[in-house]
């Protein structure tokens, strides 16, 4: 098994790691689906493990961060993860999270942010 098979293997555990409420399970297993397609999309460019690697915990971080604001935010439940991952990712990067503890760790989650945003507006051809 290789390093990024090894990734989108530990990434089926997320959901259980985010998950605040039994409704969050679905939304985690369905954001996994969303955000493995991206890893291995980063994969298939020939990035180094270790730039993978960061981009995969950034992607837990936001992962959480989302979960986080469906419960804070009852009517984001009601969104699809794509319009969840639209209201929350953007051309600027993430939403705010306390859990960066420097400048360096705020830029490359907005880093993995701006390119996850960049692959889901491929998909979706705009």
């Amino acid at each position: 098994m290789n390093d990024v098979s090894r990734l989108l293997d530990r990434m089926s555990e997320w959901p259980k790691s985010w998950q605040m409420d039994e409704a969050d399970i679905a939304t985690g297993e369905a954001l996994v689906g969303v955000l493995a397609s991206f890893v291995e999309s980063l994969a298939s460019r020939g990035l180094a493990p270790r730039t993978i690697r960061r981009h995969v915990d950034n992607l837990w971080l936001l992962g959480g961060e989302i979960i986080s604001k469906i419960n804070v935010y009852p009517d984001e439940r009601q969104k699809t993860v794509w319009e969840l991952l639209d209201t929350w990712v953007d051309d600027e990067g993430g939403p705010l999270s306390t859990h960066l503890q420097s400048d360096g760790d705020r830029k490359s989650f907005d880093s993995t942010c701006r390119k996850l945003h960049a692959f889901l507006k491929a998909r979706k051809g705009i």
